[in-house]
C-alpha cells in the first residue's frame, strides 16, 4: 500500500516551511525594515524638533556662539551615532558635527529645496548628493520671530537600521523554527494517533475483502479511530456469525429435506417396481403422506420466517381478549390431549384480559408453545397456561411437566433448526423452527420472552404483552 496520505502531509509540511521562510526573508524583511525606519525617524524627528526649538533657535535669537551650539550638538550626535547639520535657507551647511568646527569649509547644497524632500518628516537617499550612499534624514525648520532662519538636519547611516532589522529577523527566525518544530511534533502525533491506526484499519478492510472475517484490527485507543476499529471488528464478527449461520442453515435445510425425500423416493420406487406387495402398499403410502406433511410444515415455517425478515414484521396491532385467544388455541389441541391423556389447565387472571398486539401472530406464538409443550410432556400429565397482570404488563405462561431442557442447551433453543439431542426421538415431525418463530414475533412486539427449565421436572415459557383497553359498550 502506497503511503500517499503520509507523504502528502510530509510534503505539505516541507513546502509550508520553505514558503514561510521565503516570506520572512523577503516580505517580512522589508516590513521589518520599514517599521525600524519609522521608529528611528520618529525618534530623530523629535530630537530635530528639540534642537530646532532650543539650541538652534537660541543661536539666532541670543548671543550664544556657533561654537557653543556646535559642542552641544556634537554631544547629542555622538550619543545618537548620527550627524547633525545646520543649514541656511539658501542651502549652505555651516555646521556639521561630523567635522571639527575649526577649519570647516561650508558646503553649498546644489538645488537645495526642502519641499523636494516630500511631505513626510523623513527621507532616505543621498540628500542632494552629499553622500555616496543612502542615509536616513529628518529635517526641521528653525523659526525665530515667525520667520524661517534655517534648518536642522539629522542624518544616520542605514547600517544601524540594517543591524536592528537583522536582530529582529533573527528573533523571528528563532520563533519560526520553534513553531516549525512544534508542528513537526504535531505531524508525528498525527502519524501515531491517526495515520498508523488508519493503516491498520485499511489492512483490516483488505482482510475482510479477502474473506478473512476472523481478522481483528489491533487498534485499542479510546478515540474515534479506536471506535471505528471496534465497530469494524464487531461488524466482521457479526458477518462471520452470519456466514456460519448460513452454512449451518444450508446444512440443516439439506438434512431436513434430504431425509424425508429419501424416504419418499425409496418407498415410491419400491411400490413402483413391485418390491412392496399390494397388500403392504397402503402402509407405506401412509409413511409417504407423513413425510410429505413434514416437508410441507418445514416449508411453511421457512416461508413464515422469511416473510418476517423481508417485510420487517408489519404488525396489525389491535386490542383483544388474550384469555379468549388462549381458550380457542387450547381447544385446537383437544384431540392430541385426549390421545396422550394430557390435561390443559387454564389459570386466567380474570374473565377477560385485554392486550394490545397482533392477534394472529400472538395466536401463532401460543400454538407453537402449547404444541411444543405437548410433544415433550409425558402421558397422564398436566399442562398449565396462565395469565397475570403486573406493573401494567400482561404475562402469559405456558408450563409443562415434561423432560425439561439441559442447562447447556437453554441458550440455543431459539436458534433455527436446533433440536435437543434427548428430544429427537420424541419430535420426529418437528422442524426446529417453532421457537425461532416465537422469538421473532415477540421481538417484533418489543416484548420479552424467557424460559425456565429443569431436566426431569419441566419447562416454562413466559412472555409479556402490553395491556390493552376493553371496548366501550
Amino acid at each position: 500500500m502506497k503511503k500517499k496520505l503520509y507523504w502528502k502531509f510530509l510534503i505539505a509540511y516541507i513546502l509550508i516551511g520553505i514558503a514561510c521562510f521565503a516570506l520572512i526573508s523577503t516580505l517580512g524583511s522589508r516590513m521589518v525594515q520599514q517599521e525600524v525606519i519609522k521608529s528611528i525617524s520618529t525618534t530623530l524627528y523629535k530630537e530635530a524638533t528639540s534642537v530646532a526649538e532650543n539650541q538652534a533657535a537660541r543661536y539666532y535669537t541670543t548671543d550664544i556662539t556657533l561654537e557653543d551650539t556646535y559642542y552641544n550638538l556634537k554631544s547629542l550626535s555622538d550619543y545618537q551615532n548620527s550627524e547633525i547639520w545646520m543649514i541656511s535657507t539658501s542651502g549652505s551647511v555651516f555646521l556639521n558635527t561630523a567635522h571639527p568646527l575649526s577649519g570647516y569649509q561650508i558646503i553649498e547644497l546644489d538645488n537645495f529645496d526642502p519641499v523636494a524632500l516630500g511631505s513626510d518628516y523623513y527621507t532616505v537617499g543621498d540628500f542632494f548628493g552629499c553622500f555616496d550612499h543612502d542615509v536616513l534624514t529628518v529635517m526641521k525648520p528653525i523659526t525665530a520671530n515667525l520667520d524661517i532662519r534655517g534648518y536642522v538636519a539629522i542624518h544616520t547611516t542605514l547600517q544601524d537600521i540594517y543591524a536592528q532589522r537583522e536582530e529582529i529577523l533573527a528573533t523571528i527566525y528563532i520563533l519560526f523554527l520553534i513553531f516549525y518544530a512544534i508542528f513537526f511534533l504535531l505531524l508525528l502525533l498525527f502519524s501515531v494517533t491517526v495515520y498508523r491506526p488508519l493503516t491498520k484499519i485499511i489492512q483490516g478492510a483488505r482482510e475482510y475483502i479477502n474473506g478473512n472475517l476472523t481478522y481483528n484490527i489491533p487498534v485499542t485507543s479510546h478515540d474515534e479511530m479506536g471506535y471505528l476499529a471496534t465497530t469494524l471488528n464487531y461488524m466482521s464478527a457479526e458477518l462471520n456469525k452470519t456466514n456460519e449461520y448460513q452454512r449451518k442453515f444450508v446444512a440443516n435445510i439439506s438434512h431436513d429435506f434430504r431425509s424425508p425425500l429419501t424416504s419418499i423416493k425409496g418407498y415410491v420406487e419400491a411400490i413402483a417396481d413391485g418390491t412392496i406387495p399390494p397388500e403392504m402398499q397402503n402402509k407405506y403410502l401412509q409413511i409417504v403422506i407423513f413425510e410429505t406433511e413434514r416437508l410441507n410444515k418445514l416449508t411453511q415455517s421457512l416461508l413464515t420466517l422469511n416473510n418476517m425478515e423481508q417485510k420487517g414484521q408489519l404488525l396489525d396491532i389491535t386490542d383483544f381478549d388474550i384469555n379468549a385467544v388462549i381458550k380457542n388455541t387450547a381447544a385446537a389441541f383437544e384431540g392430541i390431549c385426549r390421545e396422550k391423556h394430557i390435561t390443559i389447565e387454564l389459570l386466567l387472571a380474570a374473565q377477560t384480559l385485554y392486550v394490545s398486539a397482533d392477534m394472529g401472530k400472538i395466536q401463532q406464538v401460543l400454538y407453537n408453545l402449547i404444541d411444543n409443550a405437548l410433544k415433550f410432556s409425558d402421558k397422564d400429565s398436566t399442562l398449565f397456561v396462565e395469565t397475570t397482570e403486573r406493573h401494567g404488563k400482561i404475562f402469559v405462561s405456558v408450563k409443562d411437566t415434561g423432560i425439561g431442557i439441559p442447562r447447556s442447551s437453554i441458550g440455543k433453543i431459539w436458534d433455527r433448526f436446533y433440536k435437543i439431542d434427548s428430544s429427537r426421538g420424541k419430535d420426529r415431525k418437528g422442524t426446529g423452527l417453532g421457537l425461532a418463530i416465537v422469538k421473532e414475533i415477540i421481538n417484533a412486539h418489543n416484548q420479552n420472552i424467557n424460559v425456565i427449565s429443569t431436566e426431569g421436572v419441566g419447562t416454562e415459557f413466559v412472555f409479556t404483552l402490553d395491556k390493552g383497553k376493553a371496548p366501550t359498550s
